[in-house]
Parts: C-alpha cells; sequence; structure tokens
C-alpha cells in the first residue's frame, strides 16, 4: 500500500493601489514571523510584479494565513502548487 501526500499550496499576496508598502512589510513579519528583509524584499516583488508567493506549505495553513492576511486588509490567495 502506497500512501499519497498532499500536495503544498502557496499563499500569494497581490498589489492594491491603497495599502502602504510600510503596513505590507510589518503584516509580512507580524503574520508569518519574517525578518524585516525578508518581508520588505516580498513587499516589493508584490509592488513591482503585482504579486508574490509569501509561503508555500500545507492546504489548512495555508488557508489559515489567508485568513490572516484578510483581516489585516491584504489581499491574499491560495493556489495549489503545479505538480
Amino acid at each position: 500500500v502506497r500512501t499519497k501526500l498532499a500536495p503544498p499550496w502557496k499563499v500569494i499576496v497581490h498589489d492594491d493601489p491603497i495599502t502602504l508598502m510600510v503596513y505590507v512589510t510589518m503584516t509580512l513579519q507580524r503574520v508569518f514571523g519574517y525578518p524585516r528583509e525578508k518581508a520588505h524584499a516580498l513587499m516589493l516583488e508584490v509592488h513591482e510584479l503585482g504579486r508574490s508567493i509569501v509561503w508555500t506549505g500545507a492546504k489548512e495553513q495555508a488557508e489559515l494565513y489567508v485568513h490572516k492576511l484578510h483581516a489585516a486588509q491584504l489581499l491574499a490567495t491560495i493556489e495549489a502548487v503545479d505538480a
């Protein structure tokens, strides 16, 4: 009998014209525990490319992170990682 692991999911933060960049950086630090430098780099990716994959892992945890990001007024979605 073989078991199949569940595929990972990615949390994506999308750009919006209203939210301040410093707020996005602070929120990524608070939600994910990222150091300021990593959170700032992810924020710049969101700003310049329109979106950034900020975390990858189990679906349930990804859903929780998206819920926390929505509570902080950020646009975020989850997508399955392509196999």
